[in-house]
């Protein structure tokens, strides 16, 4: 599997941004029972867990870090073996790279995709 993050930029407080991230080489019983996920490197911080979303058939529940909820909106599109990350009310502790992997990051990292919020 590889995992390629798009979408990424520069981005003003306060507007929205969507990332993608398509599950490349993934076949269909690969990507759809696995409860996807994005992350995200801030500059001098440790990658942390921003969102995730289940398989269609466990309801694709959503769970958020504290710091997005509200703000973010992870969905999926299964037959494009896809994942968003839809972004609002973005502000400069969002910056950094953003990396889509399963919950338990157990396929290669991709390159993420940077996301730079200005003031």
């Amino acid at each position: 599997v590889q995992l390629q993050a798009s979408g990424g930029g520069l981005v003003q407080a306060g507007g929205s941004l969507r990332i993608s991230c398509k599950a490349s080489r993934a076949i269909t019983s690969t990507f759809n029972p696995r409860t996807m996920s994005w992350f995200r490197q801030s500059p001098g911080k440790q990658r942390e867990l921003v969102a995730s979303i289940t398989s269609v058939t466990s309801g694709g529940t959503t769970t958020y870090a504290d710091s997005v909820k509200g703000r973010f909106t992870i969905s999926r599109d299964n037959s494009r073996k896809s994942v968003y990350l839809q972004m609002t009310s973005v502000t400069e502790e969002d910056t950094g790279v953003y990396y889509c992997n399963t919950r338990e990051a157990d396929w290669p990292w991709g390159q993420g995709t940077q996301v730079t919020v200005s003031s």
